[in-house]
């Protein structure tokens, strides 16, 4: 993989190349580019499809101890990412973390349209069972090393409070081994997830939500339908507060959507690019 050093430290991505419009893909909480597999698949013949890995557990290589890895501070790495591959007209395609909302109203600029799906909004943050325990974890002295080591154990990681909350259908074992492997063997990596789960402001997302009205540009509120950890009706009140959106519920799906149906999640962004195409994207 490609890396890229910024303000806070090296991050690896994925980048197709290409000279499609670009999409950029955006994880979230302990998590890696391995979410969008199927996405980036279906989509690079004809995008530009790039996968920052956020530090935000899932990630191989610590970052600096002095970064900020608040919510806000993670998005302001996520827009110098794009700063520095200065990236133009953007898709900007988030799951299961907010951070993309972050961004309007504030680092907006290299956006041409939004793309939300399942993810942390409103009040319900931090969200579900699963937020509540990492949250709570992080602040006891030892408390998150001792809650990650049930991710050893497959079994106890697809149980409807932890991973299996998250997913219509069991996840694969080497999936959750592959997510959860650099916080199991890297004490720097579980400190910059503690870093963040400390920096959490319930009211975190809710500011944000003041902002969502002043972005115009499209977009796309695609919600898993059978969610439980990020309800329907908090997508549905998302949608409502952006002037340009559509929304839509993603059948067979709970919070990974791209991982439970990537091929309804491709469609439905293949068709919101061309409902709302830029000039030269249409041919015009």
């Amino acid at each position: 993989m490609p890396e890229i050093e910024l303000s806070a430290g090296t991050i690896d991505y994925v980048d197709t190349g290409g000279d499609g419009p670009v999409l950029v893909l955006a994880h979230g909480l302990c998590f890696d580019e391995s979410v969008w597999t199927e996405v980036t698949r279906a989509l690079r013949a004809d995008f530009r499809v790039l996968v920052p890995v956020l530090p935000i557990g899932g990630h191989r290589r610590p970052v600096r101890p002095d970064a900020d890895l608040s919510a806000h501070g993670v998005a302001a790495l996520l827009a110098e990412f794009m700063d520095r591959l200065d990236l133009r007209d953007v898709t900007l395609v988030q799951n299961d973390a907010g951070t993309a909302q972050l961004l309007v109203g504030v680092r907006d600029e290299r956006l041409a349209r939004l793309v939300l799906t399942s993810c942390e909004a409103l009040d319900n943050y931090p969200p579900g069972v699963q937020g509540r325990l990492l949250h709570r974890a992080s602040r006891v002295p030892g408390g998150l090393f001792l809650l990650v080591q049930s991710f050893r154990f497959p079994a106890l990681a697809r149980m409807r409070t932890s991973l299996g909350g998250m997913a219509r259908r069991p996840l694969p074992k080497d999936l959750i081994a592959r997510w959860y492997r650099p916080l199991l063997t890297n004490r720097h990596i579980r400190r910059d997830l503690g870093r963040f789960l400390r920096s959490t402001r319930k009211d975190c997302y809710l500011r944000a939500a003041g902002n969502l009205p002043s972005f115009t540009r499209p977009a796309l509120v695609a919600w898993g339908a059978e969610d439980r950890m990020m309800p329907p009706a908090t997508g549905r009140r998302l949608a409502g507060l952006l002037p340009n959106s559509r929304y839509v519920e993603i059948a067979d799906a709970r919070t990974l959507v791209p991982l439970d149906n990537p091929a309804a999640l491709t469609d439905e962004i293949r068709r919101f690019v061309a409902e709302h195409p830029l000039p030269g994207e249409d041919g015009g």
